[in-house]
């Protein structure tokens, strides 16, 4: 498992882990297909990730 933030970080999504938080609290990610606002939601196998347009699947 990985944390939503985390992931954006290793995902080059958000250089900090700053950045990373403020696109989360912003409304700006989506974790499988609804908005996700907690920066610390677990992420597992096989779950999409979508930013920007961009959809990033989890596979660590």
């Amino acid at each position: 498992m990985i944390k939503l933030d985390q992931f954006l970080k290793f995902m080059g999504v958000a250089s900090t882990g700053g950045q990373a938080k403020l696109i989360i609290i912003d409304g700006g990610v989506k974790v499988n297909g609804e908005v996700e606002t907690r920066r610390g939601r677990k992420l597992v196998l096989g779950d999409k990730v979508t930013v920007e347009g961009k959809t990033f699947e989890v596979d660590l």
